[in-house]
């Protein structure tokens, strides 16, 4: 039976309090909702609200049941506190990145806990890189760590060709914060599992190279 941490009912409840409060009522979605123009007139709040509003049912559902499975990982390994931490930082390098890649776009807008969830997915990956994860269509089960690098490699894909209407800069974004903020709590990674931190960084580091050559 898999025992749900406290920390985790409390996010769950969070996202779907606010969220079901944005179903229905349109004036508070577009308050808090990430929303560059408004941003940058200094309601900075959004950057972290928006990340517990979600736009329908399964928006929130599927966000909500990959950090359900997943948090156990994180708080296993570490604490309850470290977790909210991960989270956090998590969350709030979704919106920067965010920020960052859509600035010149006043219009741009998103919401979602996709940022947050994908670091705490990270995460999870970072410190149990070989735990066996089933994919769609994939007949058996797949290494957590190539589901991590396939799925960044995938957002800036998605990053650079607009795909579909999906934050892919905040999931992105998301993982980098799981990721340093897990090396900052467990710096012996570094040197247990060298391969595969170096492994893991490397969507990041590509992403980093095509920013600065202006490919993305």
């Amino acid at each position: 039976m898999y025992n749900i941490d406290i920390a985790t009912i409390a996010i769950i409840a969070a996202n779907v309090l606010v969220s079901m409060k944005g179903f229905n009522d349109t004036s508070f979605f577009e308050r808090y909702k990430f929303s560059i123009g408004a941003i940058k007139a200094g309601q900075k709040d959004r950057m972290a609200t928006s990340g517990f509003l979600h736009v329908d049912i399964s928006h929130l559902l599927f966000n909500m049941l990959t950090l359900y499975f997943f948090a156990g990982v994180v708080i296993n390994w570490f604490d309850t506190t470290k977790f909210l931490i991960i989270y956090a930082v998590s969350l709030l390098g979704g919106s920067l990145l965010a920020l960052s890649f859509h600035k010149d776009e006043p219009y741009y807008s998103a919401v979602g806990a996709s940022g947050a969830v994908t670091g705490i997915l990270y995460s999870a990956i970072l410190l149990q890189p070989n735990m066996r994860l089933g994919i769609m269509f994939i007949p058996i089960p797949v290494p957590a760590y190539v589901v991590g690098i396939g799925y960044l490699l995938y957002s800036i894909y998605g990053m650079k060709k607009r795909l579909g209407n999906i934050g892919h800069t905040a999931h992105f974004g998301g993982a980098i914060g799981g990721y340093l903020t897990t090396l900052l709590f467990m710096p012996s990674l570094l040197q247990t599992d060298t391969l595969m931190v170096g492994l893991l960084a490397l969507p990041i580091v590509l992403l980093l190279v095509l920013e600065k050559m202006g490919k993305i």
